[in-house]
Order: structure tokens, then sequence, then C-alpha cells
């Protein structure tokens, strides 16, 4: 049985470069958005990411700054399992965010160079629009499968 996180605890998790997913709310009649996204985080900061249209349609973007939130998942993928949900308010959107806030993102995930020439890719890239957005978390549901160590789950 899962047992909630601390506040430090959740934080501290969050604060980690996991690879979260990014949950909005949908156009009518459909579904919520949900996609992979790099993000940042300090302890009892707000969160960051940024996303891009990629010469695409700003689906996500629109979506984003139409519902004002998002919720965002960050889990352990691997027994024994952990996972951080947040619901936040979106407090700023920064169109076209700096080189530094992406770079900022990307070298949570990625090495030195290969965050330089994903950041260089992104900003050169004709006509996407970027923008990066700031996320004061509001909610939070945790879980935390540390004490079932002994035990893990059966798949069935």
């Amino acid at each position: 049985m899962a047992r909630p996180l601390t506040e430090q605890e959740r934080q501290e998790f969050l604060a980690e470069p996991h690879v979260g997913v990014l949950s909005v709310t949908g156009e009518s009649g459909r579904p919520p958005l949900a996609m992979p996204t790099w993000y940042s985080y300090q302890p009892g900061d707000a969160l960051s990411f940024f996303t891009g249209t990629q010469g695409r349609k700003a689906r996500k973007i629109e979506l984003i700054q139409k519902a004002g939130m998002i919720s965002l998942t960050v889990q352990r993928e691997v027994f024994p399992y952990k996972y951080v949900t947040v619901e936040g308010t979106v407090v700023r959107a920064d169109q076209p965010p700096s080189a530094e806030h992406m770079l900022a993102i990307a070298r949570r995930y990625l090495p030195e160079e290969a965050a330089q020439a994903f950041v260089a890719a992104e900003l050169a890239r004709p006509g996407s629009t970027l923008v990066l957005f700031t996320v004061r978390p509001d909610r939070w549901w945790t879980g935390d499968f540390s004490d079932d160590a002994g035990n893990p789950p059966s798949a069935g």
C-alpha cells in the first residue's frame, strides 16, 4: 500500500530530473491532452517547462493558455514505485523563452553539448513558436511504495 510523501519528500522527488507527463483540459468533446515533457523545479518554487509548435498548429499552447492550469505527473518507473502529481496555475508564459531558461531545463536531461545543440535547434526551427510556462503548484497527490519493497505487487 502506498504511503503519501511528506512535503519535503514530494518537493525533493519533483526536483529530480524525471520526465513528466503534462495534462491539460482538452477541447469540447475531446479527452484531456497528455504528453511527456521535460521540466525544471526547485523545492518551494514554481515549476517551469517549455513547449513549441515545431511549425504545426499550437494546440497544446492554446489549451494551456485557455485553461490557465495544468497537471504534471512524475514517477519512478521501477520498483519500489513512487509518484508525485501536482496541479498548478500558470502564472507566466514567456514567448519566446530565453536560451538560458531553455538550457536550464535541457541540462537536467542531456549532457552539456547535447543540451546546447538541442536548444540551438529549437530556437532555429523556422515557423516554430516556443513558450516557457511557469506554474505555481497548488495541489499535490503522492505515493511511495517503498514500504512494500519486500512484497512487490503481482502482475495480475
